[in-house]
């Protein structure tokens, strides 16, 4: 049976998209992956997520990723950005999984394939780990792009999170054009 796994990074920031990604692990790519350390994607250093990457890059993994952009999370709310995203991840898969395993508790809406929801799967489903790692390189690419752009946000450091050097700069610049405006500024 083919099995996927999703997941996103991105839903706690107040600035940058949300990236979903979905994988297909064959037993034997699992198995290497999790001898290199693969886990939750929080749960691994910055050094340790991009080495992954790249270890399921090489060993041809199949995935697929995308990102809601931060006028669809405001436009549609975060969550239904982050499920949006989990979707199309999973249709551009180059192969058409029989079961979506979804981390977390909210199943994604319109998916004709069946799904299974599996609460903190990122720390569980070696398919769901490997979909944490894509997505959370993959944002974090996109932020340290932003601050090439923004560089007074100092998106390199925070990565968007509401950390309180990040508070601090938007309470004296007020917002970018990156920021997600449906996100109070008002407690910054």
């Amino acid at each position: 049976m083919t099995v996927a796994g999703v997941d996103e990074a991105g839903r706690g920031p107040l600035a940058g998209p949300v990236v979903a990604a979905a994988a297909v692990l064959t037993r034997d790519q699992a198995r290497e992956l999790m001898a290199l350390g693969l886990k939750d994607s929080k749960a691994l250093s910055p050094r340790r997520r991009e080495a992954l990457f790249e270890a399921i890059r090489s060993l041809n993994v199949q995935w697929r990723a995308q990102a809601a952009s931060w006028g669809r999370i405001d436009r549609t709310h975060v969550l239904k950005a982050s499920l949006w995203a989990m979707g199309m991840a999973v249709m551009a898969l180059p192969v058409r999984p029989q079961l979506v395993l979804v981390d977390g508790s909210v199943p994604i809406e319109g998916l004709r394939i069946p799904q299974r929801c599996v609460v903190k799967g990122d720390s569980k489903v070696p398919s769901i780990m490997a979909a944490s790692v894509i997505a959370k390189v993959l944002r974090d690419r996109v932020m340290l792009a932003l601050d090439r752009l923004y560089p007074q946000y100092r998106f390199a450091s925070h990565k968007g999170y509401p950390t309180e050097e990040h508070r601090r700069i938007l309470s004296q610049l007020g917002p970018s054009p990156v920021h997600r405006r449906s996100f109070s500024f008002r407690r910054i």
